[in-house]
């Protein structure tokens, strides 16, 4: 056993990112809009636009390890996400039908590349 906690930056960046979407997605019901620049964001918002930010964010760092099919999964997913997220906010109904869309057509994608690694 060693003294010392041997973290990664990459995967530590991604898990504190998902476990903050996390705390902000609980504190919804505890605390109100918070004050960001000049708008007032409900902290759920917060929270999904930080989830797309860990799976794009890990997207990166499974890139880097050589894991492909986990990077385009993340890349994929998180590309979708943020097109729902952003379509959302700005009631874009075209930025979150491309999201949709990109999240069905990234599952079929994936599915097939999983089938022939198999």
């Amino acid at each position: 056993m060693t003294d010392t906690l041997d973290l990664e930056p990459g995967p530590a960046a991604v898990g504190t990112l998902v476990g903050l979407a996390g705390l902000t997605f609980l504190l919804e019901p505890l605390v109100g809009p918070v004050p960001l620049g000049g708008l007032r964001v409900r902290p759920v918002a917060l929270s999904a636009a930080v989830l797309a930010a860990a799976l794009l964010l890990g997207a990166v760092v499974f890139y880097r390890r050589g894991r492909r099919l986990f990077a385009l999964a993340h890349g994929i997913f998180g590309l979708a996400w943020t097109g729902i997220v952003v379509g959302t906010a700005t009631g874009s109904g075209r930025l979150l039908l491309g999201g949709v869309i990109v999240l069905i057509a990234g599952c079929g994608f994936l599915v097939s590349q999983s089938r022939e690694r198999s």
